[in-house]
């Protein structure tokens, strides 16, 4: 059974197998450059050292989100090009009645098919993982945006989990369609509508986010202020960056000392004594409140997102290893 698993999908492997190295050559160049622009913007950075996470980013921003788009998609397509014509193409073409009827179990053979190719695909976007993690350290240490959706989906364990569902998920689609082209397209929209899901609806319930109330004597000492503004409605915050941590509120609305708002007509009466901006908010007490995960909550949700996607990817498998038996004639 390996070696007919291996012959009916060694030219998908080579094939992939091909893309894989190719990426992490690029990925191998690519982390060579970051490392001497982290020694030369910050290591050896001796005046104006205060754009380098910008000099990071502009240089280096681009290539990574290109990798990390690939390495999002790359579960979903091996779940629609590998796992879902698994099954379908032996059923479509009737081979698998030539191997059912040898010695060899249904049960075996799917456990053959799920182990090998299955344990391929994984090995695979795993490798590329790890080394997409290895190569953008430093960038992702200055820039410090690991909680990103796009970021945090591609590093560390989480695609681990997302290569293993996607794998399960076409191989049961297979089974239950029984036709490779239908099985291809559901597995496609249901992983790309679970990534969705888990990047807006399940990810930020991991854990209750901290609801912190910072002054703005403070703000830039807690984190760091991108964008204020004050209109008819009063002063807010429409970004506020906490050093690590992912940072849920939105726009954040900015009270005076006594709970009021502040409006344009403080700021105004300020300047008029020759204060700035940032010291009219200070004399007025101002204060704002931001909810946030804290930056050591890190690894706790990449384990708990590995650990959903395993989860289901062990539900999947239960179900293709119960349904093999019945009714695949």
């Amino acid at each position: 059974m390996i070696w007919l698993t291996w012959r009916q999908m060694r030219a998908q492997t080579l094939w992939t197998a091909g893309v894989v190295a190719a990426i992490a050559a690029y990925l191998l160049v690519l982390a060579g450059d970051i490392r001497e622009s982290y020694r030369i913007n910050i290591t050896d950075c001796t005046a104006s050292c205060e754009d380098a996470a910008h000099t990071l980013a502009d240089q280096f921003g681009s290539g990574l989100l290109l990798i990390g788009v690939l390495l999002l998609a790359a579960p979903a397509l091996i779940g629609a090009f590998w796992a879902a014509p698994l099954i379908t193409r032996e059923l479509e073409t009737g081979t698998h009645r030539l191997v059912w009827n040898q010695s060899v179990t249904r049960t075996r053979w799917l456990a053959v098919k799920l182990a090998l190719v299955g344990g391929v695909s994984v090995v695979f976007t795993g490798a590329l993982s790890l080394l997409l993690t290895w190569a953008a350290g430093p960038f992702d240490k200055v820039v410090d945006s690991r909680f990103e959706p796009l970021t945090f989906a591609s590093r560390d364990l989480a695609p681990f989990g997302y290569a293993l569902l996607a794998f399960t998920l076409g191989l049961v689609v297979g089974v239950l369609a029984r036709k490779t082209l239908v099985a291809m397209a559901v597995t496609l929209l249901v992983f790309v509508v679970f990534q969705l899901v888990m990047a807006n609806v399940l990810r930020p319930q991991f854990a209750e986010p901290v609801t912190e109330t910072i002054t703005w004597a403070d703000a830039n000492t807690v984190g760091q202020i991108d964008s204020f503004g004050i209109g008819p409605q009063g002063a807010g915050i429409q970004e506020y960056k906490i050093p690590g941590a992912w940072v849920t509120s939105g726009y954040i609305a900015v009270d005076k000392g006594d709970g009021t708002k502040v409006t344009e007509a403080d700021i105004e009466a300020c300047e008029t004594r020759g204060g700035s901006p940032d010291d009219c908010m200070i004399a007025l007490d101002a204060t704002f409140d931001v909810t946030y995960q804290p930056a050591d909550r890190y690894w706790t949700f990449q384990w708990i997102e590995f650990g959903i996607a395993a989860g289901l990817a062990a539900v999947l498998a239960g179900v293709a290893f119960w349904r093999i038996p019945r009714g695949l004639n």
